[in-house]
């Protein structure tokens, strides 16, 4: 045995040692995976940031999930920077002190009956943020193996967790790739997912920064999952790292010259693709959408109004981006809102009010 397999089947032994035994109570339905991934149900939440980035790697605050639950909300997603929980210098030593702050997550989730969906924000060889990886998560074997591995450790650790209370987003957003690539990588991944638990519900999200339904998945019996990011310069308008500092300010609907879009305009390029999707037996959730604080809060008001009625006709559910933070509905830092105090917190009740009407 090479010093690598050595190193993962110890890892392996070591995260079954260390998760007690039924500590994650088994709750499983004969083929419940891939029939939740054929329609999912329409969850409602919001992104929590705690392990966003490896600078910062906090524990999940478990009053997010008891006051979500509190405002009729029942789903988050983690997404999660691999390097929050992996050696530097070994990427297949795992520090199990947080790992079992997740496990925590998931504990939160079920006490207080909200879907959990881990997701590798920052994956061995790919990421939309900066520093970029040193590995190519689409081409080297090398990041392949490291990112299977990720995936078959969580398999493992909640193996018999219900899929109706949790489930795994591989890799947030591929792109600059060519989808085939994507393909074997995703394919590869669930397949060792599913060797450790053959009953986890998988989520792929679209191609092309979540866009594109990613059609030759269809068979693998997984889920997908879009953004609500357009027009993109009403929702990141000001946000400095995708140069947005010099747009000019979103008004909606949007006008360009003769161009205009609204309501219509939404349903032609964000809902129409993603329904056929649904309508051919791929479970869809929006894991992410938004507008940044620097947007006129009536603007935004105003774009999620006609934007979240598509999607409860269409039957999408979705999580915004994110709770407490600069597109949330605590703590967003807007100049232009009249916030109320909540706990200690600064709630957009406007907002609030949008959020839970649909």
């Amino acid at each position: 045995m090479n010093r690598r397999d050595f190193l993962q089947a110890a890892a392996v032994a070591a995260t079954a040692a260390v998760v007690p035994k039924g500590a994650f109570a088994a709750e499983k339905s004969e083929g419940e995976a891939v029939r939740l991934a054929r329609k999912l149900p329409r969850w409602r939440g919001f992104n929590l940031l705690e392990k966003f980035n490896v600078g910062r790697n906090q524990p999940f605050v478990e009053d997010d999930f008891r006051w979500m639950t509190e405002w009729g909300f029942d789903f988050v997603r983690l997404p999660m920077d691999y390097r929050c929980w992996t050696g530097a210098e070994d990427p297949y030593r795992l520090d199990e002190k947080v790992l079992a702050e997740i496990d925590a997550a998931v504990e939160m989730g079920k006490k207080h009956g909200v879907h959990v969906c881990l997701n590798l924000h920052r994956a061995p060889g790919y990421t939309v943020a900066k520093p970029p990886e040193k590995l190519n998560l689409f081409t080297d074997e090398e990041a392949q193996r490291q990112f299977d591995f990720q995936w078959s450790q969580f398999a493992r650790r909640y193996r018999g967790v219900s899929s109706s209370r949790l489930s795994f987003n591989l890799v947030n957003e591929p792109a600059r790739t060519e989808v085939g690539l994507y393909v074997k990588v995703a394919r590869r991944a669930v397949a060792a997912i599913r060797e450790v638990d053959p009953e986890r519900l998988v989520i792929s999200d679209g191609f092309r920064w979540g866009q594109q339904p990613i059609w030759e998945l269809k068979d693998l019996g997984i889920a997908q999952s879009t953004r609500g990011y357009q027009p993109f310069r009403l929702t990141h308008y000001k946000a400095s790292w995708v140069g947005g500092g010099n747009w000019a300010e979103p008004t909606w609907p949007m006008r360009e010259g003769d161009r205009v879009q609204g309501r219509e305009w939404l349903v032609r390029e964000c809902i129409e693709p993603w329904k056929k999707a649904a309508e051919a037996g791929i479970g869809v959730h929006v894991g992410e959408w938004g507008a940044y604080n620097k947007t006129p809060h009536h603007v935004v008001l105003g774009w999620m109004g006609d934007l979240l009625p598509l999607y409860q006709e269409a039957g999408f559910g979705w999580a915004l981006w994110n709770f407490r933070g600069s597109f949330g509905i605590l703590d967003s830092g807007r100049a232009d809102v009249d916030y109320e105090e909540f706990r200690g917190h600064r709630l957009d009740r406007k907002m609030l009010d949008v959020l839970q009407k649909y």
